[in-house]
């Protein structure tokens, strides 16, 4: 053999160990990131089965199309309110539970828990607005209640004002707690549900969740309330029920743009000073309440979830504006 032979034969077998040494270290990455995925699987599954049996029952089931809805009542006043959820708020009752308590003494507060939400079961019904809404109607039909003030979080302002124009004889008035706007923009996004239902599934969720920041950090709720807050949260963020609303969350914002609230129906929007995200904020809820003949726009410092800091605010300010309008 010719040295240039033997040379190219030692380059040949040396780029073979490297080529073998490479694929080496590929498999054993591959089988540490199947452990791992493995082990997060088998922890989620064990770890959800000992929430299930610590989370603890509040509220009533009340039969809407089969199945179980979730309602929180509190107080007895005269006059009603019923409390709508933000989207993916996983357990309404106890997320409201500090505006609950400051409008209880003066109201029968009714917290709805929509299907997929708090100790609702969940439902392979598409979530379009409109079944939200019939579904969330039903349920006050179930429990005798015909005359309310609607009072939403969030999406519950899309959906909201499609039920104050459905059944406008029981809509005593609408309070929006920063809630949306069927006209901002942003909507038209496509939200990666199939990516979000398989970091569920697969448990990394919880493990996102674990090392992320609390979200109930520095918030007057008590110990107890925070635990049972993140175990719903793990059962519901992310559940079929809720990624389905989530694939229907643009054609619900189109479905509501030609709608608006009725000129005589009282309309309180409190509203973020700050929404970084969303261009136009308070003007976009002013022009909500332009033609109003008793609306009023109510600008707040905090964050989105205004309820969680400013809930004696709302709930005086609403006092306030139920006075005026009568």
């Amino acid at each position: 053999m010719t040295q240039p032979e033997e040379k190219k034969a030692k380059n040949g077998s040396r780029a073979k160990k490297v080529r073998n040494i490479i694929l080496k270290i590929l498999g054993a990455i591959v089988i540490a990131i199947v452990l791992f995925l493995g082990i997060v699987y088998i922890t989620n599954v064990i770890s959800s089965n000992s929430e299930a049996k610590k989370i603890e029952p509040y509220g009533q089931h009340v039969s809407v199309d089969g199945k179980n809805m979730n309602v929180y009542i509190q107080g007895e006043g005269k006059e009603t309110i019923v409390l709508l959820p933000g989207y993916g708020t996983a357990a309404p009752a106890l997320d409201f539970k500090l505006l609950i308590d400051e409008l209880s003494p003066f109201y029968k507060v009714v917290a709805v828990e929509p299907f997929g939400y708090g100790l609702s079961d969940g439902t392979e019904k598409e979530r379009t607005a409109e079944n939200i809404v019939s579904e969330v109607h039903e349920a006050l039909q179930q429990l005798n209640i015909n005359k309310y003030m609607l009072m939403g979080h969030s999406i519950a302002g899309i959906y909201g004002i499609d039920y104050v124009n459905k059944y406008p004889d029981e809509v005593t008035a609408f309070v929006g707690i920063d809630s949306s706007v069927p006209t901002q923009p942003g909507i038209d996004a496509k939200l990666p549900t199939k990516m979000f239902g398989f970091i569920k599934k697969s448990g990394l969720q919880r493990l996102v969740v674990k090392f992320g920041g609390d979200p109930y950090a520095g918030l007057p709720f008590d110990d107890h309330t925070v635990e049972q807050m993140k175990m719903l949260s793990n059962k519901n963020s992310n559940s079929s029920t809720m990624l389905n609303e989530m694939d229907h969350i643009s054609s619900n914002f189109k479905g509501a743009q030609g709608l608006t609230f009725p000129k005589d129906l009282p309309l309180l929007l409190f509203v973020q000073r700050k929404n970084e995200d969303v261009l136009g904020w308070i003007p976009l809820h002013e022009g909500q309440i332009k033609d109003s003949v008793h609306g009023k726009v109510i600008i707040m410092d905090g964050s989105h979830y205004l309820h969680h800091t400013k809930f004696k605010e709302i709930a005086e300010d609403v006092r306030a504006f139920m006075n005026e309008a009568k």
